[in-house]
């Protein structure tokens, strides 16, 4: 059973990031609001939920949350600061987005850096503890999907609609036949080791610009 919130402090956000292990593409981050009698049979950490029911759910949390928002920091941001510093900064982003400023923020996972003078509890796993979580992991994942969903037309050899920019089998197939795109984190691994390729020509070849 999801808790409602972690504390007696409202009100409380919950944060929580997607796409850290994704060798392209921007990481999304979510912060949520929710009322306190908030409840749904459907609301549960986004990786238990198939995408249908992720996208059903968007759009309820979008609709009766108190308040929500999403964003992103990009490959380039990533490979210059880290995808860790670049979580935090979308979620950093995502609360300052926020229409109502939280007095209290809980986040997924383990780190997290100071947000204003507002108080914040990391959870590992939160999302599968706390309402708040759990619906901003459907926020960032639906959201980011999207993104994915739409980039994959215009590089549609790395069959991003299907894997979401995740490290699979095809991606880094697609990595070694085509090279890499602008939206490629070039700080990754993008290719298994007995792999060698020359990654700063293939990224500013012309087949891969946009």
């Amino acid at each position: 059973m999801l808790k409602s919130s972690y504390g007696n402090i409202q009100p409380e956000a919950g944060c929580d990031e997607a796409g850290r292990g994704c060798l392209a593409g921007p990481v999304f981050a979510a912060a949520v609001i929710l009322p306190d009698n908030f409840a749904h049979p459907l609301l549960n950490d986004s990786k238990q939920l198939s995408e249908k029911q992720r996208n059903e759910f968007r759009k309820i949390i979008e609709t009766e949350a108190i308040a929500w928002s999403v964003a992103s920091v990009g490959n380039e941001e990533i490979d210059k600061i880290n995808i860790l510093n670049a979580s935090i900064l979308a979620m950093h982003k995502a609360l300052n987005a926020l229409k109502i400023q939280p007095e209290f923020i809980i986040v997924d996972g383990n780190r997290f850096k100071q947000y204003g003078n507002i108080a914040y509890k990391t959870i590992v796993k939160g999302d599968a503890k706390y309402k708040s979580i759990a619906a901003a992991s459907i926020l960032a994942k639906t959201h980011r999907d999207e993104f994915m969903e739409a980039i994959a037309k215009i590089h549609p050899q790395y069959d991003w609609q299907q894997n979401k920019g995740y490290p699979t089998q095809k991606h880094r197939a697609a990595i070694a036949a085509y090279g890499t795109t602008p939206f490629h984190r070039l700080s990754y691994k993008l290719l298994n080791t007995q792999i060698k390729i020359d990654f700063a020509n293939l990224h500013t070849h012309n087949k891969f610009s946009i």
